[in-house]
């Protein structure tokens, strides 16, 4: 992990954390949003679960996100109508 990655971890606040791993387990909600409100990547999400998980459910949620076309929008079939960050903006503030 570099510095720069282990300064965002370091900085979110626990609602932040909560925030991230509800996002990290909703199918409609990519990667690229969760960067986009705070600055992680997807290593950087990756890090946190591990960290935040108990083993098992990293997991299972590793297993779940593996291949899953809906956490990256370059993935994405355009027949998708979802907006993801539409959702994301909903669950943020129920934080």
């Amino acid at each position: 992990m570099n510095e720069t990655s282990a300064k965002r971890l370091a900085l979110l606040t626990p609602g932040d954390v909560s925030a991230v791993i509800q996002m990290a387990w909703e199918d409609r909600t990519s990667f690229e949003t969760i960067q986009e409100r705070l600055g992680l990547s997807e290593s950087d999400v990756i890090r946190l679960m591990r960290s935040e998980l108990n083993p098992s459910s990293f997991k299972l949620w590793r297993i779940r996100m593996k291949g899953r076309v809906t956490k990256h929008r370059a993935l994405r079939s355009p027949s998708m109508k979802f907006d993801d960050h539409a959702l994301a903006d909903h669950r943020r503030a129920n934080c």
